[in-house]
């Protein structure tokens, strides 16, 4: 296994003079031509003043607002560093927007220039965690956008990465951590998402087929998801699925109680998606590393996606909520790693 820091927050500026970068992570990849090309999330803040409030941007329409919230007041929770929260309305403290990186040799990549904010009323307080799936020659992008109206699931799509249409809300809020898988299966689209609230199930990955890309239905949970070694409080797809002679492998995260996540891989049946036949007996990849233990929101390591060749996979990932790093994996030791699903109903 492979480790390289390859994208620091300190690499980027700020798109305005009164902001700083927070942190540059969890990447979209994905190999076009003979480029590597990926869609960074970027997080901004406002830069700190003397005074004793927290200023929480916005957009409105093509426009950034502020709203100044007194960290005295009793009513507004700041023990998190990236939501205050309220019995009314809660903020996040940042305003993400993604940024085209392109390299020839998927390690040194250069911002081109292009970014995307966010517009819409549903992404009033950001954009995030991009993932990239080529279908046909086009390039579909789900996000999450992230609003008062909380976390949707929508869509773009793009044929150059210069250039983007929105297509909309594919999946209502709560819910987030969706792929959309490359190809159809059995004459259908697939796509895999995380519903985010409830007061009964667990945060679980779930199925979704589609006709046409836009219209979603036939959701159904994949329990063999879950782990065995260990306990989950949530997981949630990372990378596109890709299909490998065994069936779709899916590399996700698991993350428990103390907020530490995993990296972890799940196959998938080639003609069933809604069946789990094998995950790992233990992690891909953990936070380890200093820039994976240490950082905005530590041990933290999330993948929204990944490139695979003969020779292996590597997976990029976003560490600690504030740089970007790569893992390469060979084949081997993702199936060494694997164990079959038994028991258990998908």
């Amino acid at each position: 296994m492979e480790k390289q820091l390859i994208i620091k927050k300190s690499d980027l500026l700020p798109s305005r003079s009164d902001f700083f970068v927070m942190g540059a992570f969890n990447p979209a990849v994905i190999a076009k031509g003979d480029e590597t090309i990926m869609l960074v999330r970027v997080a901004e803040a406002v830069k700190p003043t003397q005074n004793r409030s927290v200023i929480v941007p916005t957009i409105s329409g093509h426009s950034i607002h502020f709203i100044e919230l007194d960290r005295q007041n009793p009513d507004y929770d700041f023990s998190d560093a990236r939501v205050v929260r309220n019995h009314h309305q809660n903020y996040l403290t940042s305003l993400s927007h993604f940024r085209v990186a392109r390299s020839r040799d998927g390690v040194n990549f250069t911002f081109d220039g292009t970014r995307i904010f966010p517009e819409t009323e549903y992404e009033s307080y950001g954009i995030e965690d991009p993932r990239i799936t080529e279908i046909n020659g086009c390039y579909y992008i789900t996000y999450s956008a992230i609003s008062q109206h909380g976390i949707n699931v929508a869509l773009m799509v793009t044929s150059d990465f210069h250039s983007f249409t929105r297509l909309g809300i594919i999946l209502p809020s709560d819910n987030k951590d969706c792929v959309i898988f490359p190809s159809k299966v059995n004459g259908r689209y697939f796509a895999l998402h995380r519903p985010s609230k409830s007061d009964f199930g667990h945060l679980d990955i779930w199925t979704a087929e589609s006709c046409d890309l836009l219209h979603w239905g036939n959701h159904k949970v994949l329990l063999g998801a879950r782990l065995s070694y260990v306990e989950s409080t949530r997981l949630g797809a990372g990378a596109v699925p890709f299909l490998t002679e065994r069936g779709w492998l899916v590399i996700y995260h698991s993350a428990d109680a103390t907020h530490r996540y995993q990296l972890v891989a799940m196959l998938l049946d080639a003609n069933d998606p809604n069946k789990v036949l094998m995950r790992s007996k233990k992690p891909l990849i953990l936070p380890e590393e200093s820039y994976e233990t240490s950082g905005f929101f530590p041990d933290v390591v999330f993948t929204c996606g990944l490139i695979h060749d003969d020779d292996g996979i590597t997976v990029y990932y976003g560490a600690c909520d504030e740089n970007i790093a790569r893992c390469h994996l060979k084949m081997e030791e993702v199936w060494a790693n694997m164990e079959v699903v038994k028991n258990e109903k998908n």
